[in-house]
């Protein structure tokens, strides 16, 4: 008996590792289960912390590149302010510069003349001081962006595209073109 107690004592020794192998088993699995669990969401984390690095570079690109354009614009705006003057006042020049070409013949008309001579100078000064300026053209070479073509004629004494004659005064502000001038062009 002494040899069957004995396997029943190992029996039940068995059973017993084996059932605490299976919750060694169990329990290691759990914590793999949870570990896995764990791994995934620090992955996932990651990945939207990656997401959200990418969105808030993007955005910074988006802010800078609105500063950047906005500079340009205030800058361009600043350079650029007497423009809407210059279109009201040019009309003006090419009048007084009519008014100027009138022949003058007695004494009154003379110094009638000379003032509307004054304030004429004076307008055009205002108009230099704020960079407005007139298009050199009296025979300069045709510059399409700055002169604009009314006619075409065939003289001699004069180069191909060689502006003849200026019709109508052009002005630029600064670099940009207010008004092109009309010119006559040699063929």
């Amino acid at each position: 008996m002494n040899d069957e107690t004995k396997q029943e004592n190992v029996t039940e020794e068995e059973v017993e590792q084996t059932e605490q192998t299976e919750e060694v088993n169990e329990t290691s699995t759990d914590q793999e289960q949870s570990e896995t669990e764990e791994l995934s969401e620090v992955e996932q984390l990651q990945q939207e912390n990656e997401a959200l690095q990418e969105r808030l570079a993007r955005l910074q690109a988006d802010f800078d590149n609105f500063s950047r354009r906005s500079k340009k614009e205030r800058e361009a705006d600043l350079k650029y302010k007497s423009q809407d003057l210059a279109n009201d006042l040019i009309p003006v020049v090419d009048n007084f510069e009519r008014a100027l070409q009138v022949d003058v013949n007695d004494e009154t008309t003379e110094s009638y003349a000379e003032g509307m001579k004054m304030v004429y100078n004076q307008l055009k000064q205002a108009l230099v001081d704020h960079g407005i300026e007139e298009i050199e053209s009296e025979g300069a070479q045709f510059d399409p962006q700055k002169h604009q073509a009314v006619m075409q004629v065939s003289e001699d004494g004069y180069e191909s595209n060689q502006i003849i004659e200026v019709m109508q005064k052009g002005y630029q502000l600064k670099d940009r073109v207010i008004r092109p001038a009309m010119v006559k062009v040699n063929e």
